[in-house]
């Protein structure tokens, strides 16, 4: 999860706040709304259901929430979420992590719901790098440092 954070911090520090709103097109969403809809999914699938608190969450407001925040109170917002989430999965027992539950309908165990969050935030982090990628045409040299090309010893 903090791999996404990263690469989502670092691809938005291209944009400014107008452009963290901005639609790329009709059929797709800000940046702004992917950060509040991540968000909520996590703090639905992991803080309520993992975590064991009620769930509040109202998904058809994460896309249409318009400009009021600013892209560092998202990003604030986001990371906090994360940090929750992460703690909760720390402090899980055994069984809160082998027990089924019913979330948004499907029904998962408590590792199902935490692959779940992972390839959530993984597939939505793609596309806000890409995004800001296509728009700004950079490199966001997420493994700057790294040798991609090395052989496992």
């Amino acid at each position: 999860m903090l791999e996404s954070v990263g690469m989502i911090e670092k691809s938005l520090a291209q944009l400014n706040d107008d452009e963290t709103w901005e639609k790329p097109n009709s059929q797709l969403n800000s940046m702004a709304n992917l950060l509040l809809h991540l968000s909520g999914n996590i703090r639905q699938y992991i803080i309520s259901s993992l975590g064991e608190v009620a769930d509040s969450r109202q998904r058809d407001q994460e896309f249409s929430q318009a400009q009021d925040q600013t892209k560092s109170t998202l990003l604030r917002e986001f990371k906090a979420t994360v940090d929750e989430a992460i703690a909760v999965i720390e402090n899980c027992r055994e069984d809160q992590l082998l027990q089924k539950r019913e979330v948004q309908g499907f029904e998962l165990d408590g590792l199902g719901i935490i692959m779940h969050v992972v390839e959530h935030l993984s597939y939505h982090t793609g596309q806000i790098a890409f995004w800001v990628k296509y728009r700004k045409e950079i490199d966001l040299g997420f493994y700057e440092g790294y040798n991609l090309n090395s052989l496992n010893p």
